[in-house]
């Protein structure tokens, strides 16, 4: 009784193992892939510079004199008109200048006067014969060389005034401060810059241009966006750019200005989009990801639907023939035009393998709609 009810046990669990066991493996689904469509009409390249926004017109200003600064009138970012004082220089040792230079302003005007006096009483005696030619001439030249003394006393103290008005540094300009490099008290060479005004009614974007990408850029179409609202295209034309590489950086500086005036805060970040023909003929242009090697060359996984509208695909390896790199794109030709390329995960593909296609935001957002 023991053994058959042993064994009574033992099939029924050996039927409860049954049922639970599946008669064949659950099917996997279909990896979802992300695709591209190939388009030999629509070869057109974006490359993306990171850039600032700049004014046209920024100038450093500085004294025409040296000195101590005794008064700083103006902070970053406060706007300035035209004449605003923005900074002045203690004066003490101009105006002692000043003072001296009329002083021998004056006693250069007395002694032209009496040398021309003295001319004057010469003349009248050289008519009775009273004093020689001689002393006649010298009269005269003696008068004419004061005379010129006196008007160089009064260019020099034409120039001390002048150099007592440097001394107060005023706006030549409306515009907005950008930059102060000076602080009460701080000694300040003639010419030095202490502060930077600039003109926020002419923004600009610069960029810096690489060398090999230079004569696309000059045919190219530009957009341009800030970080603070980067989905805010707006068109931008090339008002100029460097005829000389930097030193440094071997790059060429563009400054794009807007195609219709606008508003840009200056410091901002920006991105210039540039868009150009990559290339004449069939050429197609995808994301650099697509790329994969198939017998050490390059080509990419198709995906081939097997009736339109299906939603999954198959994939084959096609060999491609690459024609160069643009940022994160890659020119090529190969497949065929309207053929799906997978652009993300290509190193998880195999030959036939089952994939789900994404769907284009673009559709998704009809659907979306549609409900």
């Amino acid at each position: 009784m023991k053994k058959i009810h042993a064994t009574a046990i033992t099939l029924a669990v050996a039927a409860l193992l049954g049922a639970c066991s599946p008669d064949q493996p659950p099917v996997e689904a279909p990896r979802p892939v992300r695709t591209a469509e190939i388009r030999y009409d629509a070869a057109r390249e974006a490359n993306r510079y990171a850039g600032t926004v700049q004014s046209r017109y920024e100038v450093d200003q500085a004294f025409r004199v040296g000195g101590k600064v005794a008064q700083r009138k103006v902070d970053v970012g406060q706007v300035v008109h035209e004449g605003d004082v923005l900074a002045v220089l203690d004066d003490s040792d101009y105006r002692l200048a000043e003072e001296a230079a009329r002083q021998q302003w004056q006693a250069a005007v007395t002694q032209a006067r009496q040398a021309e006096s003295d001319r004057l009483r010469l003349g009248s005696l050289k008519a009775d014969g009273s004093v020689s030619a001689a002393d006649d001439e010298r009269a005269s030249s003696g008068a004419q060389t004061a005379q010129a003394a006196a008007e160089a006393q009064a260019r020099q103290l034409e120039l001390a005034r002048n150099r007592l008005k440097y001394t107060t540094l005023r706006a030549p300009r409306s515009g907005v401060v950008t930059a102060v490099r000076f602080e009460v008290g701080q000694m300040v060479a003639e010419g030095q810059p202490v502060v930077s005004i600039a003109d926020p009614g002419t923004p600009e974007v610069v960029v810096d241009v690489p060398e090999d990408q230079l004569a696309a850029f000059k045919a190219a179409r530009y957009k341009a966006s800030i970080a603070s609202a980067p989905d805010d295209l707006f068109d931008v034309t090339l008002r100029e750019i460097s005829p000389e590489a930097s030193a440094q950086t071997r790059t060429y500086r563009a400054r794009m200005k807007p195609a219709t005036p606008r508003a840009l805060p200056l410091g901002a970040t920006a991105t210039l989009v540039v868009e150009y023909q990559a290339e004449k003929g069939g050429v197609a242009s995808l994301p650099a990801g697509a790329i994969t090697q198939s017998n050490g060359q390059p080509a990419v996984w198709v995906a081939s639907r097997a009736a339109a509208g299906k939603a999954s695909a198959s994939v084959s390896l096609v060999p491609v023939v690459v024609h160069g790199y643009r940022n994160d794109r890659v020119l090529v030709s190969g497949p065929a035009a309207g053929d799906l390329v997978v652009t993300a995960g290509v190193q998880k593909m195999a030959p036939n393998l089952e994939v789900a296609l994404a769907v284009p935001p673009q559709e998704s957002a009809i659907k979306q709609a549609a409900r």
